[in-house]
């Protein structure tokens, strides 16, 4: 029987391993517009205040609060985007909308419910405010000087907002990686294309790149390569030129086709070549280093399954992590819950198990206080990529005989939005 020369690793030793190898990156300026997604690598002050002038909260009349209630002459109107041309004096109100700038003079506003308007024009102020009442003075939101967004912030919708209102054009950030992905084996065939006798079409590729991108990455397809080390020395070379990480689907067994390892072991560092877990044992990582890279001389290559599932488990539980640091993560592994099953797991005494599952929130579990259940998405077979069609948990099952009974909490690795799920595929 033929033996690995590559012992079985538990998966946090070898994230560990993973995460050493991410080598420091240099902080880049990005466009606000290309940003969402990003982390910021530097704080980011304001430059100016925000309102840069005392503005209404609320449609209304602009007052001298002193005047208190009372029948007064309308001066003007105060609309938002421009400054008013005239002056509000004792004795005098001006209409104002939310937004506008206070015209001088005025020091609150007297929202337009509390207001009454008689037949000569003139405006009834029907109670009493007091100064700056329903104004937002100058400085209010943001104040010069202030720190909007720290270093390592998560740029979202909210925060680009932000950046748009403090007068930012471009940001410091952690760049994004270049994730190169490389499918091999003669079985494989384009998507578009007709399998011949033996072959299948290659989903890995779309896969892989689909989930780089959601991470925050940018894959960069280097196709197909056949089972000649020459064809995969050749793309291997080209994806290691272009690309911070390179991922494989297929090659990393032990029969005499899989030469993933072989070719890696010439170019650089393995530092695993099995994980104690299932799906994915074989998953493999090495290490390339060359000055012709350049800046970022170090390459991070993970040699994934070919089955579908067990390339895409290893893919959220190695490769993620690494993209997550790349770009600057704190914390670089995907988020944990906790689920309770709703089906009897049979467990695997070998090995511990990533099962795919859909959980979701169910109000009335724990005495109403709510919890997350999972389902499992039904036969677990590497091959099986309709197993992964609704997860959006892996669900960390121990090595052991026997079974989990429905109702056992677990620990679940969230692997996709946690409110959206299907039916079971």
């Amino acid at each position: 029987m033929t033996e690995s020369a590559y012992p079985m690793l538990p998966v946090e030793a070898a994230l560990g391993l993973v995460l050493a190898q991410v080598p420091p990156r240099s902080a880049q300026s990005a466009l606000c517009s290309d940003a969402l997604g990003l982390i910021t690598a530097a704080p980011v002050v304001a430059r100016e205040p925000l309102p840069p002038f005392r503005a209404a909260v609320k449609d209304g009349y602009a007052v001298v609060a002193a005047d208190g209630p009372g029948v007064y002459p309308v001066v003007g109107a105060a609309t938002a985007g421009r400054m008013a041309p005239f002056l509000v004096t004792p004795g005098t109100v001006a209409y104002i909308t939310t937004g506008a700038p206070l015209p001088n003079g005025a020091d609150a506003v007297v929202m337009v419910e509390q207001t009454a308007t008689d037949a000569d024009g003139r405006v009834h102020i029907l109670r009493a405010v007091k100064p700056g009442e329903d104004v937002r003075p100058v400085g209010y939101d943001v104040q010069v000087g202030q720190e909007v967004l720290p270093a390592g912030a998560y740029l979202g919708p909210a925060e680009i907002g932000l950046l748009a209102t403090v007068g930012m054009h471009e940001v410091a950030v952690w760049p994004r990686p270049r994730v190169g992905i490389l499918s091999t084996g003669d079985e494989l065939v384009e998507p578009d294309d007709t399998p011949g006798p033996g072959q299948i079409r290659d989903s890995n590729r779309a896969m892989l790149a689909a989930a780089v991108t959601a991470l925050g990455g940018v894959p960069v397809d280097f196709g197909i390569a056949g089972d000649k080390a020459v064809d995969i020395q050749a793309r291997m070379a080209a994806a290691l030129a272009a690309s911070d990480i390179v991922l494989t689907s297929g090659g990393v067994s032990m029969g005499e086709l899989d030469l993933i390892k072989p070719l890696l072991e010439g170019a650089g560092q393995v530092h695993f070549g099995r994980l104690n877990m299932k799906p994915g044992k074989p998953c493999t990582f090495a290490t390339v280093e060359r000055e012709s890279f350049g800046h970022g001389q170090r390459r991070l290559v993970f040699g994934l399954p070919g089955n579908p599932v067990s390339s895409l488990v290893t893919f959220y539980l190695m490769v993620a992590p690494a993209i997550r640091r790349y770009l600057g993560c704190a914390e670089p592994q995907l988020p944990r819950i906790q689920v309770q099953i709703t089906d009897t797991l049979r467990l695997d005494p070998e090995r511990p198990e990533y099962h795919r599952a859909t959980a979701r929130w169910q109000a009335d579990l724990h005495g109403g206080r709510g919890g997350f259940v999972a389902h499992s998405t039904g036969n677990q077979a590497s091959s099986r990529l309709v197993s992964m069609r609704s997860a959006n948990v892996l669900l960390e099952l121990p090595q052991a005989a026997g079974t989990l009974a429905a109702g056992t909490t677990v620990s679940a690795l969230v692997i996709g939005a946690l409110d959206v799920y299907a039916l079971d595929g």
